[in-house]
């Protein structure tokens, strides 16, 4: 079994047939909320990333098929005056899940950030996904507080 990592180039057509394709498995399934992305989202996603230069997508293959998919937004941290890589959307299809794709992707997505100079990775993660919170531990994240006084951060949302 061959496994390759590539940092998707929107500008490729077969790339982002397959980050669509990825990315709306990871939306169908419960833990992406269990709904297709829209016809909107699907017809435009990639043309929209490509105009972006805070974006970077990589893309897991085994055997040359899609498998896997992580997408990563850059923000920065005040506090370290430094960039900073936001973990966005992280999805495995069903059928490679096991293989260990996603702690590759997220190796390779922590080289990049070295590299890049950012000062750390952030991510989101239901309550209810244990399986997600397991693998994200073994990986070295933790949830993130100040002060124990004050607890731990929450990932809220207002939808405009």
């Amino acid at each position: 079994m061959k496994i390759t990592l590539i940092q998707a180039d929107y500008h490729n057509e077969q790339h982002g047939k397959d980050l669509v394709m990825l990315l709306n498995a990871y939306a169908l399934d419960p833990m992406g909320g269990g709904e297709a992305l829209t016809e909107h989202t699907q017809q435009n996603l990639v043309a929209t990333l490509a105009k972006r230069s805070d974006f970077l997508t990589l893309l897991c293959y085994v055997d040359g098929k899609p498998a896997g998919i992580l997408n990563c937004v850059e923000g920065f941290s005040t506090f370290k005056c430094k960039p900073l890589l936001n973990i966005h959307d992280c999805g495995v299809l069903k059928e490679y899940r096991g293989l260990g794709l996603s702690q590759k992707l997220f190796c390779e997505v922590e080289k990049i950030s070295r590299k890049r100079g950012y000062c750390k990775l952030t991510l989101e993660v239901l309550e209810g996904n244990t399986v997600a919170q397991n693998a994200y531990r073994k990986l070295g994240f933790t949830g993130y507080e100040l002060d124990e006084k004050t607890g731990k951060a929450l990932f809220w949302e207002k939808v405009l």
